[in-house]
């Protein structure tokens, strides 16, 4: 108690010292990207909002949903897999390779798994920037590299069955079988 008591409103730090500290302040580290997978319907809003920042003059999206129809056929919902760990450090390596090729600030890239319905947001990406060319080139980029890369498989389901895209193309409607003559 006396030890504590003799360094009562003394400064551990030299006067020198405190100078330094209040000089070079440390600095927050930046935001980082948000980078997901999820099963729960994407938040678009939370994901412009977690990009956009005061620097920024530009925040480019693209909303890919679950449309109605494949292949001149009637799409009744999707469903979508992934190699959960690989197609995550894939979707790393693409905002790594976006702060590299272009100036932004900041990229959100969400994927949802699962079943979705027609409508529902599958992949949601938001980029900032200062300038609006650099967020709509990595957008693109960031879209392309996904489809083309990350190990993430979507099935179509029909009225008349299933199938995987990208791999077997669907079988053409029974209408348009019935109505081909046989040779």
């Amino acid at each position: 108690m006396e030890h504590s008591a003799a360094f009562r409103g003394r400064s551990c730090f030299s006067p020198a010292s405190k100078w330094r500290l209040t000089f070079f302040p440390m600095t927050k580290p930046p935001q980082p990207d948000l980078l997901a997978l999820v099963r729960d319907p994407i938040d678009q809003a939370a994901l412009v909002q977690h990009v956009r920042a005061a620097e920024d003059g530009a925040v480019v999206t693209f909303d890919g949903c679950v449309r109605n129809h494949s292949h001149s056929r009637r799409t009744l919902y999707l469903d979508y897999e992934a190699y959960e760990s690989m197609a995550l450090a894939k979707i790393r390596e693409i905002a790594t390779q976006i702060h590299e090729k272009f100036p932004i600030h900041l990229v959100a890239i969400a994927h949802r798994l699962g079943r979705l319905e027609i409508g529902e947001t599958s992949v949601f990406i938001a980029v900032s920037s200062a300038h609006r060319p650099a967020a709509f080139d990595a957008c693109r980029f960031a879209i392309d590299t996904l489809k083309r890369t990350v190990p993430i498989w979507k099935k179509e389901y029909f009225e008349d069955g299933a199938v995987w895209a990208d791999g077997e193309m669907p079988p053409a409607p029974l209408e348009t079988r019935a109505a081909k003559p046989a040779s």
